[in-house]
C-alpha cells in the first residue's frame, strides 16, 4: 500500500512530516490536503499536535502498569511494557498492530534477596 505524508505540529508550532497510510476520507473529515510532494503523494494536515495525540496513550499505559502492579501476589522489582505506536493523520496516535493484532510485551523482574551485611563485633 502506498504511503502518504502527514504534517504534525508540536505545541510550540514546530512542524514535522510523518509517513502514514492514506486517509480513508478527507471529505467532511477532520484532515485536509495542504500540499503535494509529487504527483502521486499528498501532504495532509493532522488534526492534533503530537502532544495531544500522545495524551491518549498515557491512560492506557497507566492502566496496564497499575493492573500489573496491583495484581501480583509478589510485587515485581521492575515492570517493563513495550508496545508499538503508529501516527495517523486522522486518528493521531494508534496502537500499532502486527498481523491484525495489537500486542503488549510485558517484562517483570525480581531481584534475588540480597544478603544483609553483618556488622562486625566492634560495630563497624
Amino acid at each position: 500500500m502506498a504511503k502518504e505524508i502527514a504534517q504534525f505540529k508540536l505545541e510550540d508550532g514546530t512542524a514535522f512530516l510523518v509517513e502514514v497510510d492514506p486517509p480513508r476520507t478527507t471529505r467532511g473529515g477532520s484532515i485536509q490536503r495542504v500540499a503535494a510532494v509529487n504527483a502521486d503523494q499528498m501532504v495532509y494536515q493532522a488534526t492534533q499536535t503530537l502532544e495531544e495525540a500522545l495524551d491518549t496513550v498515557k491512560p492506557v499505559a497507566a492502566t496496564v502498569l497499575s493492573r500489573l502492579r496491583s495484581g501480583l501476589t509478589t510485587p515485581a522489582d521492575g515492570i517493563e511494557v513495550t508496545f508499538g505506536l503508529k501516527l495517523s493523520a486522522e486518528a493521531g496516535v494508534v496502537f500499532g498492530s502486527v498481523g491484525g493484532e495489537v500486542t503488549f510485551e510485558v517484562k517483570l523482574t525480581w531481584e534475588k534477596d540480597k544478603p544483609e551485611e553483618k556488622e562486625s563485633a566492634d560495630g563497624v
